[in-house]
């Protein structure tokens, strides 16, 4: 009712706006999250003209913020044409443990567990990492601060060493081999206005590859180590709105790199991009329809190492852990999340979901995008136990069955949705 009062206000202020402006902003309901930070990053001020638009459109940015649960406005007269504006913010627990564990039919284990600070100093800024057992033991590093400098400027930094053990494919043969990644990453970010924003940057990482068991090709070595320099640009447009659990809107992410390698025989340089089309609808005031569709592409080298994998963690649900590669990527996942019940700060989630895709092989063509062995179709069920304001505390299990030749199935559990 409050809400709707406001609207009325609203409207009629704004029938006679050209005088009506902003006498005070209040931030209400925040405790760690800084107001001074709030109001760095929205674009209501002090003194300007009271503008609806602008208003839901600050809203609508900070629901979109880890530290912040919810958020809704209050326009308040206080004199002729001078009004006051109030932001009531529900804060977000911020420090958060993360897990992922995924299995298969065939005994495969693998779990991954982190601790991030998602508003550390007040600021939004995320501090973190994790510790994976997948075989091997890896972990890593993460900050970002998007509102850093400005409130369209910031910086991301990233570490990580990550070990692991991956199928290599040749000649319709497999080897295992001890995968290592070791990386530095650096980003600037850049957010244009409300739902365009950029990033670009560097990331310098060392690839070592040292062979376990299986097959032997005399042209594959046994031990690999290769240093690699990767340009990266990410262009993101975000029209989500979120209402606690439930997000209804379009985002598209693309992101574009180019490899650069100092092995030009089995990993030369190459280009890899893909594209995430997200679009979610709310039904009624239980039901959200939410789907992602992935296209990706990469230069097509007759490479044991190809970039795009399938993966139980990934794009499918109980495949399995990188149960293949390709050099392009057309990978469709769509659920709907019925909410179970639902009383005061949890909620219970149900979901069905069909996760499909298929792969080109290294060297190949796009016909392979059609061929039967290329394709899987993995349908499946799952449950999510929500906190409503802890930021991402939404644990999930799905259950994911194949059904298309030589399929899997198995668990997949983790921390917040699956995208």
């Amino acid at each position: 009712m409050k809400y709707l009062i406001t609207l009325l206000i609203l409207f009629s202020v704004f029938a006679n706006a050209q005088d009506n402006t902003v006498t005070d902003l209040k931030i209400q309901g925040n405790k760690k999250l800084k107001s001074s930070f709030v109001k760095k990053i929205i674009q209501i001020k002090s003194g300007v003209k009271l503008d609806s638009t602008i208003i839901e459109a600050d809203i609508k940015l900070l629901k979109r913020l880890p530290s912040i649960a919810h958020a809704y406005y209050q326009v308040v007269l206080v004199g002729e044409h001078s009004y006051n504006v109030f932001y009531n913010i529900e804060e977000n627990f911020t420090i958060i443990p993360s897990a992922n564990v995924y299995t298969t039919n065939d005994d495969e284990f693998a779990y991954r567990l982190g601790l991030y600070e998602f508003n550390l100093f007040g600021e939004n800024i995320t501090f973190g990492g994790f510790y994976q057992k997948d075989i091997y033991n890896s972990y890593a590093l993460k900050f970002r601060a998007p509102f850093l400098f400005s409130r369209q400027l910031g910086l991301a930094v990233n570490y990580q060493d990550l070990t692991t053990q991956e199928p290599v494919f040749f000649e319709n043969n497999t080897a295992e081999y001890k995968y290592n990644n070791e990386s530095v990453e650096v980003l600037g970010l850049f957010q244009l206005n409300f739902t365009n924003r950029f990033e670009a940057g560097l990331n310098y990482f060392t690839e070592d590859y040292e062979y376990k068991f299986g097959a032997k090709n005399l042209n594959i070595p046994q031990e690999l180590k290769v240093h690699k320099l990767t340009y990266k640009l990410i262009y993101e447009y975000n029209n989500l709105n979120y209402e606690y659990q439930y997000v209804d809107g379009f985002r598209s992410i693309l992101n574009f790199q180019y490899v650069t390698s100092n092995n030009d025989t089995l990993l030369p340089d190459f280009a890899i991009g893909w594209n995430d089309f997200q679009y979610f609808k709310r039904f009624g005031k239980r039901g959200n329809w939410a789907s992602r569709l992935r296209l990706g592409i990469a230069s097509n080298d007759d490479t044991p190492f190809a970039p795009f994998a399938v993966d139980n963690n990934l794009n499918l649900r109980g495949v399995g852990n990188t149960i293949d590669r390709g050099t392009g990527a057309i990978v469709l996942n769509t659920e709907y999340r019925q909410t179970l019940y639902e009383k005061n700060w949890f909620s219970l989630q149900g979901n069905a979901f069909i996760d499909a895709g298929s792969w080109r092989n290294p060297g190949g063509d796009f016909s392979d995008f059609g061929e039967n062995h290329n394709i899987r179709i993995y349908p499946g069920l799952g449950l999510r136990f929500i906190h409503k304001k802890i930021f991402n505390a939404i644990f999930r299990i799905d259950y994911g069955i194949g059904i298309t030749d030589g399929a899997t199935q198995g668990l997949v559990f983790g921390i917040g949705q699956y995208f």
